[in-house]
């Protein structure tokens, strides 16, 4: 059972304001790989949808005489260490299960390891979902960050994924019983 649906996340303030700043977009097509690499990979939907949609929430503007400085950001950039913070404490405030936030959390933690020193890190399944679905949206020099979508269809399409994760959910529940 869902405490917190994506729709629940998404017309969130808090998640609004950050999304719209790091991309809306590609928070929402990140989510959709996110569920297909999931089902791929048995890792949770639910969490991984989540995890995916808020990854780039602590996203700070890097701009440079009016534009994005994408150079900058790949120097200085710690947001997922903001975005993790962000999202579990938003997660906690809309009711969502604390080990879940703790999980959605740390997988957005470690989306990625541009923040990190040089060195191999050991993901959970859950977190390796996160980033290889971001992976998968990406754009050379964070295009993938501009591309716009219409405020109804976003809307639309995290309603549509939020059906695809109950049917799977319900699914799931189905397999245990048998």
């Amino acid at each position: 059972m869902r405490r917190v649906t994506l729709t629940d996340i998404f017309l969130h303030p808090i998640t609004q304001k950050y999304l719209k700043r790091s991309g809306v977009a590609h928070a929402i097509a990140t989510a959709y790989h996110a569920y297909r690499l999931a089902l791929l990979y048995g890792v949770n939907v639910d969490l991984a949808t989540k995890a995916a949609l808020l990854h780039d929430i602590g996203h700070y503007e890097w701009y440079s005489n009016g534009t994005w400085d994408y150079e900058t950001y790949k120097q200085n950039d710690i947001h997922a260490i903001k975005g993790a913070e962000r999202a579990h404490k938003l997660l906690i405030r809309l009711g969502e299960h604390p080990q879940h936030a703790k999980e959605i959390a740390l997988a957005i933690l470690l989306h990625t390891d541009s923040y990190l020193p040089e060195g191999e890190l050991k993901r959970k399944p859950l977190q390796t979902i996160v980033k290889l679905a971001d992976e998968a949206d990406e754009e050379p020099g964070g295009k993938h960050h501009y591309r716009q979508i219409d405020d109804e269809l976003a809307l639309k399409k995290v309603q549509q994924l939020d059906r695809m994760v109950e049917q799977q959910m319900k699914r799931d529940a189905l397999d245990q019983i048998s």
